[in-house]
C-alpha cells in the first residue's frame, strides 16, 4: 500500500525523522492560509502516488502567501503527468504547503528488501535529489549500504559510517545518525517495503530534514496496523483493482489484451509466460484463489471484462479446493448473467475435470475448450488478433 509524502512525514515525524513544517491542503484557500501561518517562503507540492513531481511541474516555490494562492490555483486539479504515471497523468486533488528551508547539501536515504541476499538493506548516497535508479545503474559505487537486523535495527556505528561516508559534515553527523536510526526504525515497526528520504537535506546551520518522503507497506502485514486503513487513497489506485479487492480477488492490471482468469499465484505467473511467448501479452494479472466459489467466479468475469482492451479471455484452472464442475458452473453463470462477447479459452485440469468439460459443452455458449496450456495460449492469442 502507498501513502502520500504528508501522511509519511507524519508517521517519521512521530518517530523523530526531522521533517519541515508544513500541512496538507484541500482548496486554495487552505494553501493561502497554510502559508500564512508558515510565514515567508513555502513549497506547494503536489500530492500524487508517484515520484518525477517537479520535472512534471508539480513542485514550485512561492515567496509568500499571494504566490501560494496563484500556485496552488494552478496545481490543484491539473493533471499531473510525470515518468512514474504514464502518459494519462493523475489528478491533483491535495497539495502538500511547507516552509523553505537554507539547503546545503541533498542526500539520499532508502531502505528496502534487498531480494537476492533475502536481507533489509539501508542505502545512503551523496547523490540526493536524483532518480536514485540512475544513480545505481550509472555510478552504482556512489551508493552505500548496510544490512540491517531486524532484531536490533541500524546501529549507531553503521549509522555514521553511513553520514560520514556521503559526506555529511562532521558538526552534523550526530544528527543524521539519529534521523537514520529513527528512519530504520520507523520502517522496521511500520513493516514498510520501502522507505525513502530523497532528499534528505543538511541545512547551511547544520541541521538534517527528510525533505521529501516515501513509504510503501506490505498489504501482508497490514492486520498488524490497522490504523493504516485510513490513509489509503482509493482514488491514487486502479479502479479495477479496488474493486477486486472487495471480493478478495488479487488482480493486477495490464496493458495487453488477452484477459486471464486463474487458481493460484503461481500458475497465473506461468499463463501470463505462455501467453507471451505465444506472441501475446496479458491485460492482467488475476488470481481467483484456491478456495473461491461460483459468486466469485462471477465477479471476477465482471472485473475482468470491464477493461476494453480485453479481446480474448483464457481461463486456466487446475482443479483442488476449486473444483473443475465449480469452476465451470460459475463460468457459465457469468456469460448469461453478463452477456460475454468476447471468445472464452478454457483449459481445465484436477478435481471433477470431466464433469466441467461437460458443463461448459453443454451450455449452448461457444467455449472453446483447451488441451494444455500451450494450446490453450496459442488459441487465445489467435483469437485476440494474433501475435503482437
Amino acid at each position: 500500500m502507498k501513502i502520500h509524502e504528508y501522511q509519511a512525514k507524519s508517521i517519521l515525524a512521530k518517530y523523530k525523522v526531522p521533517v519541515p513544517r508544513g500541512e496538507v491542503a484541500y482548496t486554495v484557500a487552505e494553501a493561502g492560509a497554510v502559508a500564512k501561518k508558515l510565514g515567508g517562503s513555502v513549497v506547494v507540492k503536489a500530492q500524487i502516488h508517484a515520484g518525477g513531481r517537479g520535472k512534471g511541474g508539480g513542485v514550485k516555490v512561492a515567496k509568500d502567501e499571494a504566490d501560494a494562492l496563484v500556485i496552488a490555483e494552478r496545481i490543484l486539479g491539473m493533471t499531473l503527468v510525470t515518468h512514474q504515471t504514464g502518459p494519462e497523468g493523475r489528478l491533483v486533488q491535495r497539495l502538500l504547503v511547507e516552509e523553505t528551508l537554507p539547503i546545503d547539501k541533498e542526500l539520499y536515504l532508502g531502505i528496502v528488501l534487498d531480494r537476492a541476499t533475502g536481507k533489509i538493506i539501508f542505502m545512503a548516497s551523496a547523490a540526493g535529489g536524483m532518480d536514485i535508479e540512475e544513480v545505481a545503474a550509472k555510478t552504482p559505487e556512489a551508493i552505500l549500504k548496510e544490512v540491517i537486523d531486524p532484531g536490533i535495527g541500524l546501529q549507531p556505528y553503521q549509522a555514521r559510517k553511513l553520514a560520514f561516508g556521503i559526506g555529511v559534515p562532521a558538526v552534523a553527523v550526530n544528527g543524521a545518525a539519529a534521523a537514520m536510526i529513527a528512519l530504520a526504525k520507523a520502517c522496521l515497526e511500520m513493516d514498510a517495503s520501502l522507505a525513502e528520504i530523497n532528499p534528505f537535506i543538511v541545512t547551511k546551520d547544520n541541521k538534517v530534514y527528510a525533505l521529501d518522503a516515501k513509504i510503501n507497506f506490505d498489504d501482508n502485514a497490514l492486520f498488524r496496523h490497522k490504523e493504516l486503513a485510513e490513509l489509503r487513497d482509493l482514488n491514487e489506485e486502479e479502479p479495477l483493482e479496488v474493486e477486486a479487492s472487495k471480493f478478495g480477488l488479487n488482480y493486477i492490471k495490464l496493458d495487453g489484451n488477452v484477459g486471464c482468469m486463474v487458481n493460484g499465484a503461481g500458475l497465473a505467473m506461468g499463463t501470463m509466460d505462455i501467453i507471451q511467448y505465444a506472441g501475446g501479452s496479458a491485460a492482467n494479472f488475476l488470481d481467483v484463489g484456491g478456495g473461491a466459489n461460483a459468486e466469485q467466479v462471477k465477479n471476477a468475469f465482471r472485473i475482468l471484462l470491464s477493461d476494453d482492451n480485453v479481446k480474448a479471455v483464457l481461463i486456466n484452472i487446475f482443479g483442488g479446493i476449486l473444483r473443475c464442475d465449480m469452476l465451470a458452473t460459475g463460468v457459465v453463470a457469468a456469460a448469461r448473467d453478463l452477456g460475454i462477447k468476447v471468445p472464452i479459452v478454457i483449459r481445465m485440469e484436477g478435481t471433477n475435470v470431466e464433469q466441467g468439460i461437460k458443463i461448459l459443452l453443454d451450455s449452448g455458449f461457444n467455449f472453446t475448450i483447451a488441451d494444455g496450456m500451450k494450446d490453450a495460449a496459442d488459441k487465445v492469442v489467435a483469437l485476440a488478433g494474433g501475435a503482437r
